[in-house]
C-alpha cells in the first residue's frame, strides 16, 4: 500500500521555499505521493442569499496543475494525484493539455483524480451549467483518454465538439483517472470508467461496503477488481502511532492500494508544524 500526504493548502501558506521543503521533506521521508485538492474560486459568506460550505473567498488553493509541475522539478520519485479536481467546471481540452504536460515533466508521475464539485457559486463564475455536471464528467473522461491517446480527433458530443485536431505533445502514457465521491451514480460510474476510488469513509469498513458495490457494478462492464485502487484517508489527529498503524491495518486488509495522511484541521498554524507531524508519522509508522 502507498502511502501519501495531503497536502495542507489551506494552511500552509504560499512561499516557494516552504512549498519546496514540504515536496523534499515527504520524498526524503519516504512518502509516496502528494494529495492537492482544488478550487478555483471561493465564495463570500455575506453575498446575497447567503452562503454555506467548508471553504470561502479566505481559504487560499493553488492551482494544482501550477504547484505539482513546480514541485516536480524538485523531486524525483514522489508521485502527484489531484484529489479531486472539480473537472465539470474546466475545459476538458485544457484539463487534457494541463495533466499530459505535467504528466510529461514529471516523467509519469501523475494520477488524475476528479470529482463533481459542490461549490454552485464557482460553477457560476467559470460559466459552467451546476445541474449537468454529473452526466458531463462521463463523457469529458472519454474525451480526455481519446485526447491522451489519438492524434487527431473528431468528435461531436452533447457538451464537446472537435473538428479534426488533436493534442501535443500527448503523455507516453495512459494517466490513471480516479474518482472522489460515494453516491450511488458516482459508484457506476467507477465502475464504468475508473481506475480507482479516493475515499473519504473514516473507516475502512465503511469504504468496503461501497468498493464491495464497485465490483458488483463492474461485473456488468466486463472488469475485475484488479483493475481498482481504492485511496483512504488517515487523521494525525491525536498523534497515535499504534492507532495509525492498526487503522492502515484495516485499510489493507479491505484492498486500499492507497492512504493518504491528512493534517489539516489541527490547529497547526505554522508550516513547521505540518512538517514536524509528516515527520514524526513517517519515523513511527512508515520507517518503523
Amino acid at each position: 500500500m502507498k502511502i501519501g500526504l495531503v497536502y495542507p493548502q489551506i494552511e500552509f501558506g504560499s512561499d516557494p521555499v516552504v512549498i519546496r521543503d514540504y515536496a523534499q521533506t515527504a520524498e526524503a521521508l519516504g512518502y509516496d505521493f502528494i494529495v492537492a485538492y482544488d478550487h478555483v474560486l471561493g465564495a463570500n459568506p455575506d453575498r446575497p442569499g447567503g452562503w454555506q460550505g467548508p471553504y470561502t473567498y479566505q481559504n487560499p488553493f493553488h492551482d494544482p496543475f501550477v504547484m505539482f509541475s513546480y514541485m516536480a522539478g524538485l523531486t524525483q520519485r514522489i508521485e502527484f494525484a489531484t484529489g479531486i479536481l472539480i473537472l465539470p467546471q474546466r475545459e476538458t481540452a485544457v484539463v487534457a493539455k494541463q495533466a499530459a504536460t505535467l504528466d510529461l515533466l514529471c516523467d509519469g508521475r501523475f494520477r488524475l483524480g476528479v470529482g463533481n464539485g459542490w461549490n454552485k457559486v464557482e460553477f457560476i463564475a467559470l460559466n459552467q451549467d451546476f445541474h449537468t455536471r454529473g452526466r458531463r464528467i462521463e463523457e469529458q473522461v472519454q474525451l480526455l483518454r481519446r485526447l491522451w491517446t489519438e492524434e487527431l480527433i473528431t468528435y461531436e458530443g452533447r457538451w464537446h465538439t472537435i473538428p479534426d485536431a488533436g493534442l501535443n505533445p500527448r503523455p507516453a502514457r495512459r494517466i490513471p483517472i480516479w474518482f472522489g465521491g460515494a453516491a450511488d451514480a458516482v459508484l457506476r460510474r467507477i465502475a464504468r470508467l475508473g481506475d480507482g476510488w479516493m475515499s473519504n469513509a473514516r473507516r475502512a469498513a465503511e469504504a468496503q461496503a461501497d468498493m464491495e458495490k464497485i465490483y458488483k457494478y463492474a461485473e456488468r462492464y466486463g472488469r475485475t477488481p484488479d483493475e481498482f485502487g481504492l485511496e483512504g484517508r488517515l487523521s494525525y489527529k491525536g498523534a497515535n502511532p499504534d492507532l495509525w498503524r492498526r487503522l492502515l491495518g484495516e485499510w489493507e486488509a479491505v484492498g486500499a492500494t492507497h492512504m493518504s495522511l491528512n493534517t489539516m484541521y489541527l490547529g497547526f498554524d505554522t508550516p513547521q508544524k505540518h512538517l514536524d507531524a509528516i515527520t514524526h508519522f513517517a519515523e513511527t509508522t512508515i520507517n518503523n
